[in-house]
């Protein structure tokens, strides 16, 4: 199997991609910085997979298009699409800035579009091929000093489900993947508290049975998915309650 991760170069992204070069698929694999490619390749290069590295910045629209018309001449057209990359900047009402929430949607959901608008004509013109967006159980529910991170994520969740019918129809089999907290170099940045924080490896592992499974929504750990799914059913006045105590809990 042919497989396209884009965001490879550290964190969930890089397990996913050496734990499928261990079970021998061929990957391409994208990120901004040539160098993690690079040492990755170099990891995994006893491993019965190949690693194509494909640096991309997935912001830059004319640089996706070319990565992806590269890597269909030479790698040929991805049976699984894996669209990860994204960043994290937490953010709160004292440094409250217009660029941090615009830097997060032009990578957590621009950077999505950019990747789809590339790839889905090829995989249209197959009608064949799995896509896999990665969002957050972030996008959920509004979380204190997630605003701007939790926006980029729930807009995907939207796009999503907005393309999954139509995507079906020409063969394509839309996933949207929503982690919890998951340790990688973004959430080390994190100055709270994470609950059921999740091993990167075992992340990767919960992810990769989602997608041989059925479901439209892979989340991951499941604890964590039962607490989210409950604070969206939660009458607003009770989710604020909450939501205020915990800002209280963070500033004692």
């Amino acid at each position: 199997m042919i497989i396209w991760i884009t965001g490879a170069g550290s964190g969930l992204g890089r397990e996913l991609a050496r734990q499928y070069a261990a079970d021998g698929h061929r990957l391409v694999v994208s990120a901004r910085t040539a160098e993690n490619l690079d040492s990755l390749a170099r990891e995994c290069r006893d491993m019965p997979g190949e690693i194509i590295a494909q640096p991309c910045d997935v912001t830059d629209r004319r640089a996706v298009t070319d990565c992806v018309r590269k890597m269909v001449t030479e790698a040929g057209v991805p049976d699984r699409v894996i669209l990860n990359a994204g960043t994290h900047i937490p953010s709160s009402l004292d440094r409250f800035d217009a660029d941090i929430h615009q830097r997060l949607m032009e990578v957590n959901y621009m950077g999505v579009v950019h990747c789809l608008e590339a790839i889905l004509p090829a995989l249209q013109e197959r009608q064949h091929g799995q896509i896999a967006i990665v969002s957050s159980l972030a996008a959920w529910r509004g979380l204190p000093y997630a605003g701007a991170y939790g926006a980029s994520k729930a807009a995907l969740v939207t796009l999503a489900e907005s393309l999954r019918p139509e995507l079906a129809r020409t063969g394509i089999d839309l996933r949207l993947v929503c982690p919890g907290f998951v340790r990688t170099p973004l959430t080390d940045r994190n100055e709270f508290h994470m609950p059921l924080l999740m091993e990167t490896g075992d992340a990767a592992e919960a992810f990769r049975r989602g997608l041989e499974d059925n479901r439209f929504r892979i989340v991951f750990p499941r604890r964590m998915a039962w607490v989210m799914a409950l604070l969206r059913i939660l009458p607003d006045r009770l989710f604020f309650r909450l939501s205020s105590k915990l800002l209280r809990s963070d500033d004692s």
